[in-house]
């Protein structure tokens, strides 16, 4: 397996592809080929492309699952980070146009129709149009300094900016390898430079930081006029954060139905950790408001298994996949 050599004009014999990547825990690697897993239940003729480090390569190599991927290639090792890999994407598009996944990632129904909407992009990234104070921010009573300071609108005019999306990287699109380029250069700088903005450092549950890459995609997808794609978009969402009470799904993931309201405010609900909260919300809303209570159950592209307190049934899902891999690719091997 030879090393990944950056190209100044990456060149690629597949038209539409996927690209994962992939590094340090074995955990990650499971997550990845169970997305792939549920990938290719639907999509069995697109090729897709691993970036990983020599370790994740010699367990698939070892356990005969290197099939699984079409494209298998090292990971520099300054880039396997989040912010590391995903601010330089364009060093690793694989493909004429590349869709970048997060590997905690289902895969719910056939991708063809999303491509076909993707193609119109020369890049994007999933959001909403309009971020909120909180994006980038302190994700508590904290916040409330930003905003009597109006740090937002002061980060904004300082860097010559009209607008921020809220940007969700879970899925990103590179079709045009200038572009990407453009957007990823921006967003290392706007990184390098974080001291102009008001954004924080995310804090993980051991209680480390860790550079998020997203304000610095929306910053720079600002700056170039770039759109996003819309993250809530009824049936068509790309993808939807997986939420245990919002979603009616089987324990394979095969018929999987989410509860979406027609109204943003209500769909922002399913972010409280307490369902019970969550629910009294909801209901109380409606009984004042009853149009609020508006829904319809959808079945979006992909559920994305983001947050933490959330992660169990894929966790399950992963390691059940895994041990079904490893018993056909050792029936394959006798």
């Amino acid at each position: 397996m030879q090393n990944f050599i950056v190209h100044n004009s990456p060149k690629s014999d597949f038209t539409e592809g996927y690209v994962f990547n992939s590094y340090g825990k074995i955990e990650y690697l499971k997550y990845v080929l169970a997305s792939v897993y549920t990938l290719r239940r639907y999509d069995k003729k697109r090729p897709i492309a691993l970036f990983c480090d020599k370790n994740h390569e010699e367990i698939l190599r070892n356990n005969n699952l290197l099939d699984w991927f079409d494209v298998i290639k090292r990971l520099a090792p300054e880039h396997r980070s989040i912010v590391g890999f995903k601010h330089n994407v364009d060093k690793y598009m694989a493909f004429d146009s590349n869709l970048f996944l997060d590997s905690d990632i289902i895969w719910c129904k056939n991708p063809d129709k999303l491509w076909q909407f993707l193609s119109t992009y020369s890049f994007t990234i999933t959001g909403t149009l309009k971020s909120d104070i909180f994006f980038g921010s302190y994700k508590d009573i904290r916040v409330l300094g930003d905003l009597i300071l109006n740090k937002r609108k002061k980060t904004l005019k300082r860097h010559g900016l009209t607008y921020l999306s809220r940007v969700q990287s879970g899925l990103i699109f590179a079709n045009d390898y200038e572009t990407t380029k453009s957007v990823c250069q921006l967003a290392r700088n706007y990184l390098k430079n974080k001291h102009t903005t008001h954004f924080k450092e995310r804090i993980l549950p051991d209680g480390s930081t860790e550079e998020s890459d997203e304000w610095g995609f929306a910053m720079a997808m600002s700056k170039l006029n770039l759109p996003i794609i819309p993250w809530h978009h009824g049936k068509h969402s790309p993808q939807l954060d997986f939420v245990g009470s919002y979603v009616d799904f089987d324990k394979d993931f095969h018929n999987v139905q989410y509860l979406y309201f027609n109204n943003q405010f209500m769909n922002n609900l399913r972010g409280l950790k307490s369902p019970l909260l969550s629910k009294a919300t909801n209901s109380l809303l409606q009984l004042f408001m009853p149009c609020m209570g508006d829904h319809l159950w959808v079945t979006p592209y992909t559920l994305h298994f983001s947050w933490k307190h959330e992660k169990m049934p894929f966790e399950h899902f992963a390691q059940k996949t895994w041990s079904k891999l490893l018993t056909i690719s050792n029936s394959a091997a006798k």
